[in-house]
């Protein structure tokens, strides 16, 4: 399942790349209204949706829910791999021992 949510992400983003490449700019008619065309604003009509905007706008959804399910499926695989490790308590270390005496005159611990 999370090989075919791969393919239709992958699919779905050069889809949307291709699309925003292909449409046409806001300041493109910018030009046209300055010189040598009759645009109907400065900046193009903006109320108007055309085929690739609405295109661009069902793969952009599809791009959020497909990144959701990789993410889904990303952290179902982390949370059965990282499972809990209860250390063991450590042994107790003993120091070395030292005569209560300590060392006599001449410097040497005795025996």
């Amino acid at each position: 399942m999370e090989f075919l949510v791969w393919i239709v992400h992958i699919l779905v983003a050069a889809g949307l790349v291709g699309l925003v490449l292909l449409q046409h700019g806001k300041g493109a008619d910018m030009g046209a209204a300055f010189g040598s065309g009759s645009s109907g604003s400065l900046f193009g009509a903006s109320g108007s949706a055309n085929f690739m905007s609405r295109a661009t706008a069902v793969l952009a959804t599809l791009f959020f829910v497909t990144s959701l399910g990789l993410t889904y499926f990303s952290s179902q695989k982390h949370a059965t791999t990282l499972k809990p490790v209860v250390q063991q308590p450590a042994a107790p270390q003993s120091l070395p021992a030292v005569p209560l005496g300590g060392a006599d005159k001449s410097g040497a611990i005795p025996k």
